[in-house]
């Protein structure tokens, strides 16, 4: 077998973390589940993800604090709001441009370019990435699957604004709109339970 077509999935990351205690009361916070693991190690798993998070007291000897995340949504301003809410504090939503970060949303609400960050309590850095479809060849062209109620609720959400556009690109209503649905929804697999967070310390 060559190595290209070996699967190999990212399963656990490791995060630097000086007190164990406040970490697990953080990351509890942002309603990610805990689960079972062997002693010295706590286990985070974000809604939605396929990845988890780990930390204790003997797992790495990186600093705490110097660890960077990815975190991939499909609304940032709604996961800002529901951050804000639950007490963490996030920056302002930036966009990427030519020049650098802009502050506010992506003018064309372009995927990967909306942002905003907080960290957790050792200043682990987290960073919310906007993404609603995926770049070609990104995803694996297997069935699509949703990972979460609220994957497919957003998408559901989405495809009528989207099919709004189309019937006004095409001057026209389109009464096959649950095919249109169904295939807008096939074509545009939303990120989260199907990737992972990207952690470099």
């Amino acid at each position: 077998m060559d190595v290209k077509d070996v699967d190999m999935k990212v399963e656990v990351l490791v995060i630097p973390v000086a007190d164990v205690d406040r970490a697990k009361e953080f990351y509890a916070g942002l309603g990610w589940r805990l689960d079972r693991t062997p002693p010295g190690v706590v286990q985070f798993t974000p809604h939605g993800s396929a990845c988890s998070v780990q930390f204790g007291p003997n797992l790495t000897t990186a600093a705490p604090g110097s660890a960077k995340g990815y975190l991939v949504v499909t609304d940032i301003e709604a996961t800002r709001n529901a951050l804000v809410g639950s007490g963490v504090e996030v920056s302002e939503i930036f966009h990427l441009s030519p020049d650098g970060p802009v502050a506010g949303l992506d003018p064309e609400r372009r995927s990967y370019f909306s942002r905003a960050t907080f960290s957790d309590p050792d200043g682990n850095r987290w960073l919310l990435q906007e993404i609603t479809s995926r770049l070609p060849g990104r995803v694996d062209a297997g069935p699509t699957a949703f990972g979460s109620v609220s994957d497919l609720a957003n998408a559901m959400r989405r495809a009528p604004v989207a099919h709004g556009e189309h019937e006004k690109r095409t001057g026209e209503e389109d009464p096959n709109w649950p095919d249109w649905y169904a295939q807008y929804m096939l074509k545009a697999p939303l990120p989260e339970g199907r990737g992972c967070v990207a952690l470099r310390g």
